[in-house]
């Protein structure tokens, strides 16, 4: 195992454990009813949105998708303005306009989401284009999933971006299923890093449960992008513990059976959170009452987040067509 500090670890276990708590919170209020907006949770999911943003510095940028809680909260987002968006309060980082799939901290480097799928991708290639330009030496992440790499922007991008050689990294986050069809049921060719080969695009698959292997590997892809190498293609294979939106398959024995026993239980072996847990704990970096503390923290601060953001008022009426602007 490399070395790392006992800091940064601890700092990437914290990250990946407010996600996760964050996103297990919404659970109750979505079958309540107390939430409306559609939510695309990405529990199962936080090492990509950790290991790649822990590799960024101050001036990149992110862009998002439909599931993108995660990348918002690694890149620095505030959890209180996440929170109220998802109730669509006027609190909220978009306040109250964008609900869970329009999540945005621009002064962050969060630069946006949207739902459309493969929707962003462009965006972070106009993006990674104007740092090229302006030669400001800033890279740009566009995190997509799987059922992106059905859609035609996708081989646009990569190839212009191979192009004029951009700074820019093509983050694939492989759950293995587009909604609620397995890969297998999509493509000829399940092995997803390949799309950029044909464009000289370097490329690589990663296992995107581990979060160390995330971040050395986004670590190498955002030094190749500042040297203008980029830019980089990288499929995280990962696996979503919750359904695609909401609580909608059987992984809570609802609705519907979708997805085997087994493989459910193979990638609850493979949780990113517990992997990192046990090595802080192995290595005894965090003792078991200080992660427990943690973890209490973290759940707290996670529930003041709700009850400020339920205590707080919707947009106002009158108020509708603000930031809304005109061409």
């Amino acid at each position: 195992m490399k070395k790392y500090s006992a800091d940064f670890l601890v700092r990437l276990y914290k990250t990946m454990l407010t996600i996760r708590a964050c996103e297990e919170s919404f659970v109750e209020p979505i079958m309540k009813g107390a939430i409306r907006t559609p939510v695309h949770l990405c529990t199962g999911q936080e090492a990509v949105a950790a290991g790649v943003c822990a590799a960024l510095s101050k001036g990149d940028s992110v862009w998002g998708n439909h599931r993108s809680h995660g990348h918002y909260l690694a890149r620095g987002g505030n959890l209180e303005e996440l929170v109220a968006e998802i109730y669509g309060k006027a609190s909220g980082c978009a306040r109250g306009r964008g609900g869970s799939m329009h999540v945005c901290d621009p002064e962050k480097g969060m630069r946006g989401a949207a739902p459309i799928v493969a929707g962003t991708i462009s965006l972070a290639l106009g993006c990674a284009l104007a740092s090229s330009i302006r030669r400001d030496g800033a890279v740009t992440v566009s995190f997509f999933g799987d059922g992106a790499c059905g859609e035609g922007v996708l081989y646009e991008s990569i190839n212009f971006a191979a192009l004029k050689r951009l700074p820019l990294i093509f983050a694939c986050e492989n759950n293995l299923y587009s909604t609620h069809l397995p890969i297998r049921e999509c493509r000829p060719n399940p092995v997803i890093y390949r799309t950029g080969l044909p464009f000289g695009v370097q490329s690589l698959r990663v296992d995107g449960n581990d979060v160390l292997k995330v971040y050395d590997a986004a670590r190498r892809a955002v030094e190749a992008c500042r040297k203008g190498r980029g830019p980089v293609f990288i499929e995280f294979m990962t696996y979503r513990m919750r359904g695609h939106v909401g609580l909608d398959d059987n992984i809570q024995g609802t609705r519907m059976d979708i997805r085997p026993p087994r493989e459910i239980a193979v990638w609850k072996a493979k949780d990113p959170v517990t992997r990192l847990a046990r090595i802080l704990l192995k290595r005894g970096i965090v003792k078991g009452p200080e992660m427990r503390a943690i973890l209490d923290r973290t759940e707290r601060v996670v529930r003041e987040a709700h009850a400020a953001a339920v205590g707080n008022p919707y947009p106002a009426k009158e108020e509708l067509t603000r930031y809304v602007y005109r061409t």
